[in-house]
């Protein structure tokens, strides 16, 4: 019913059924990894208004797997490709799903875990995983420009305070002000407006 594509492998399909409705596979060689597709092969497609949650567990010797949700598939999307080069190690992050797929164990390889459930909790999910993504990315964006305003001002002089200097361009104070707060106003207002 599934399949897995690991760049420069060859097409596995050897996920196994560990509950009713959960199917694993595990990855050998995963930190050299950026991306993975998972797909249904079509022999068996979902049950109707059925789909499957996608989770990905990085390897680590010292602790049981630890779930990411990365997105889902269903009959009217059979594939996707996701990029699980940029996720984090199991220590490096907190996740509730620890025992989603009911395995305790300590993993040496990665593995990609397919859960059957509605697709109207998988898009919920999924909705949910971008909305905090943007969240995430806002904020990072508005401590970054907080963080190069406060860096600028700590460089700030008054004009008597100036020494000429041919070789120095300087920029009013005032106008990274305004910038940074132009930049904050368009980020709250949509926070994928800079992609345009």
């Amino acid at each position: 019913m599934l399949g897995l594509i690991v760049s420069s492998r060859l097409v596995q399909t050897n996920f196994q059924q560990v509950s009713e409705n959960q199917f694993l596979i595990t990855v050998p060689d995963a930190d050299n990894i950026n991306h993975i597709v998972v797909f249904l092969t079509g022999t068996i497609p979902f049950a109707e208004g059925m789909g499957g949650a996608v989770y990905y567990s990085w390897p680590d010797p010292n602790a049981p797997p630890n779930w990411q949700f990365l997105g889902y598939i269903s009959n009217s999307k059979p594939s996707a490709i996701f990029k699980i080069s940029n996720l984090k190690r199991n220590h490096e992050f907190e996740n509730q799903n620890l025992d989603i797929f009911g395995m305790n164990k300590i993993s040496h390889v990665a593995q990609v875990g397919v859960s059957v459930e509605p697709l109207a909790v998988l898009e919920q999910q999924a909705a949910m995983v971008s909305a905090a993504a943007t969240n995430s990315f806002v904020e990072f964006a508005q401590k970054m420009l907080s963080n190069f305003l406060n860096y600028i001002s700590s460089f700030s002089v008054t004009q008597s305070q100036m020494t000429p200097n041919p070789t120095e361009n300087f920029v009013p104070l005032s106008r990274v002000q305004a910038w940074y707060e132009t930049f904050e106003r368009r980020l709250a207002q949509n926070p994928n407006f800079w992609k345009t």
